[in-house]
């Protein structure tokens, strides 16, 4: 064995040019397949990093096609041609012009999310935080003017403002998005009574700052309804309009006020019969994200009622942006490896036909062709095995900036798709945060190298063989007419 290396090592000295050659190739691919496995470790600490700088949470909404159900159940309960009203669905006769018709509709005891299961989701350990946010609620302003636009027909709108009610406004979907931020003042939260948050655009209008009181009245009874009054502790902006739950200037960005859970009840004239549309719940460690959602969905609740939801921020929105880059660096590992065994299998082509004659001496010799075989794969595996060792301390080097650079790549690409994206409503106004990659962190692991390496051997392995076979497929006496 000790004289077969000491014989590949002196045939590689002997034709220098060529192996030099081999060892350039042997190296670039040897660094590319770092660069690219090192590139798909680093995806995964940047969605790691990502995770933990925007927090995780998951929400809890109604589930449709159970409301309607149960609609349908209580209605029936009721009777298909009589009046009245059970468990929140009430049910009318009306004489009109075109006869008699029959109208249904729900109060906010039958729409509402049950407080009891929100608070038992939150009680869960692994919630450090939660939110609830009621259903948007119309109520007529009192002593200030709404924004309107004044080439509307206003005849056709509510003439109301929209009310949002949060127990903590900061997990509003529409602050976590970072849609809406704050100008001044601060956000209501949990031991907030009879207060609000209103947008610049609204403040501008009517002269109004932090401290200032603004009046609400419902909007069925002008004449008789109290006006409830919501100091004003905060003043927002938007970075771009919010998405309006209904057509009508009503519903519009700049009429939208936060306010504290229980206000939009009392100003709509039920106090004491909430309307809860979303709940929102924090994970503390999101380490622990998928324990924490297998423990709530343990807890014994009614769950048919309600749809549960991941609810990540924009760590799904961040996470998208960077799995493409996992693809990519797959992609660049696959096409490193066939093209890398194509170039190998070439250059072995060429070496091995300026070889012919020695390969025909040897086999009219009586050297078998395993042997001669053997021979060419062990100068190959000593030239490769060199490459291999000597691009190891400039893999690192070489990994960060291709790293680095598909990383920017899916940065810019992530942007141009924001900016296409910028006038759409159909987001529900919702915008990605300001999230930014601070650096980009690599590291060559011993599995790596052990995984470059046995692919190195494998392509050298593959080529010499394909090239080989190439030529000893032939009858000794055939080479050596071929040469003379």
């Amino acid at each position: 064995m000790l004289n077969s290396v000491r014989r590949a090592w002196r045939s590689v000295m002997r034709k220098p040019v060529k192996s030099l050659l081999l060892f350039l190739t042997a190296a670039v691919i040897s660094l590319f397949l770092l660069s690219g496995m090192a590139a798909g470790q680093a995806n995964v600490l940047c969605q790691d990093t990502a995770r933990q700088a925007v927090g995780a949470g998951f929400r809890l909404d109604a589930n449709e096609k159970n409301r309607s159900k149960r609609y349908a159940e209580i209605s029936e309960r009721i009777g298909a041609d009589t009046e009245g009203s059970l468990e929140g669905v009430h049910q009318k006769k009306m004489e009109t012009a075109y006869g008699t018709q029959w109208i249904g509709w729900a109060d906010n005891s039958f729409e509402t999310l049950k407080l009891p299961d929100i608070e038992a989701l939150a009680a869960v350990e692994g919630i450090s935080d939660y939110n609830i946010t009621t259903c948007v609620t119309t109520v007529r302003p009192v002593g200030f003017e709404r924004i309107e636009d004044p080439d509307v027909d206003q005849h056709q709108d509510l003439g109301c403002v929209t009310l949002l009610g949060n127990r903590k406004m900061e997990f509003d979907s529409n602050v976590l998005s970072g849609n809406v931020t704050l100008k001044e003042g601060r956000m209501a939260g949990p031991e907030d009574r009879d207060v609000c948050v209103i947008s610049e655009e609204l403040a501008a209008e009517n002269g109004l700052a932090l401290g200032d009181v603004l009046g609400f009245g419902d909007r069925h009874d002008e004449s008789g309804s109290a006006v409830q009054r919501a100091e004003i502790i905060g003043i927002y902006r938007t970075k771009q309009p919010m998405a309006a739950y209904m057509s009508g200037d009503t519903f519009r960005s700049e009429n939208v006020i936060f306010t504290d859970l229980r206000f939009p009840e009392k100003a709509e004239g039920a106090e004491g019969d909430p309307c809860f549309e979303h709940a929102y719940f924090q994970v503390a460690d999101v380490d622990r994200y998928e324990e924490v959602r297998a423990a709530m969905e343990q807890v014994e609740i009614d769950w048919e009622r309600y749809d549960f939801i991941d609810r990540n921020g924009d760590l799904s929105t961040m996470s998208s942006n960077f799995n493409d880059l996992e693809k990519i660096s797959g992609l660049f590992v696959a096409v490193t490896l066939l093209a890398g065994f194509l170039i190998l299998s070439l250059i072995f082509l060429f070496w091995i036909r300026n070889r012919s004659r020695e390969c025909g001496i040897l086999l009219s010799l009586g050297v078998g062709k395993g042997s001669i075989l053997g021979q060419l794969f062990l100068e190959a595996f000593l030239i490769s095995s060199l490459a291999f060792l000597l691009s190891l301390p400039a893999a690192p080097g070489v990994s960060k900036l291709a790293a680095d650079y598909l990383v920017a790549g899916q940065q810019k690409q992530a942007e141009l798709q924001k900016a296409a994206d910028a006038d759409k409503v159909a987001d529900g106004g919702r915008t990605e945060s300001e999230q930014t990659v601070t650096g980009v962190k690599i590291a060559i692991t011993g599995e790596m190298a052990g995984t470059c390496g046995a692919g190195i051997l494998l392509l050298t392995g593959g080529s010499v063989g394909i090239a080989g076979l190439f030529l000893l497929r032939k009858k000794p006496a055939r080479i050596l007419s071929e040469l003379s």
